[in-house]
């Protein structure tokens, strides 16, 4: 709910902004803390031109793969053969349109959303054997295939998150996405090379609100 950009909309607001954008109308918000605030605020989604529901994490229960769980089993989340997981602490620029499209033309259970590359937040050293530095980078970038935390989920992978979430298995991509593969399931990936902020902490929220006052992605008008 914190809100950011020139617009100072919270950032769920850009998300389903986004979702909107690409004809995705019919979306669950899976709450927690603030869950009042947060049906206040968006009510059924008319304003924002969707069909919204809710389900609220069982406090016994924590995790995304809990919450995916619960609201599939509750009926937050109506039958349908696609289901697209996005977290809602990320603001990118996905296009969701062509990741619907590659996860049915690959015939995938999942579809992982990734990004080529990740900067670290801090610098790094080279140390030689024999405890000398031999070279400082600032922030280098890795050349790894990073998890954005979003992905599309078909019948069967609907079926293992109901099936196999509980105390013991909390989180979608530590738990869920490894069940998926060691079941056989074929999980798709999908390259975003868009822009994408995960605002997990201050500082990556004020690059976001940094450059929110800078551009504009194409769902914000």
């Amino acid at each position: 709910m914190i809100p950011v950009g020139p617009q100072k909309l919270p950032l769920l607001a850009y998300i389903i902004k986004m979702a909107a954008h690409h004809g995705i109308t019919k979306i669950s918000l899976l709450t927690g803390y603030k869950s009042g605030d947060i049906r206040e605020y968006f009510g059924d989604g008319s304003k924002f031109g969707v069909t919204l529901s809710y389900s609220k994490d069982a406090k016994d229960r924590p995790g995304s793969m809990n919450a995916v769980a619960s609201a599939l089993k509750g009926g937050a989340v109506s039958e349908c053969d696609e289901l697209l997981v996005y977290y809602g602490d990320v603001l990118s620029e996905l296009d969701i349109t062509s990741l619907l499209k590659t996860h049915r033309e690959k015939g995938a259970d999942a579809t992982l959303v990734l990004a080529k590359g990740y900067t670290l937040p801090v610098g790094i050293a080279d140390v030689e054997g024999g405890g000398f530095v031999s070279r400082v980078r600032e922030k280098p970038k890795l050349e790894l295939d990073v998890m954005t935390g979003c992905m599309v989920l078909g019948q069967k992978a609907m079926e293992l998150v109901v099936n196999a979430a509980g105390p013991g298995k909390t989180d979608l991509m530590t738990h869920f996405v490894p069940e998926l593969l060691a079941s056989g399931g074929k999980v798709a990936a999908f390259f975003t090379e868009g822009i994408w902020h995960d605002v997990g902490s201050i500082t990556s929220f004020e690059t976001l609100n940094s450059e929110l006052s800078k551009k504009s992605f194409a769902y914000m008008s």
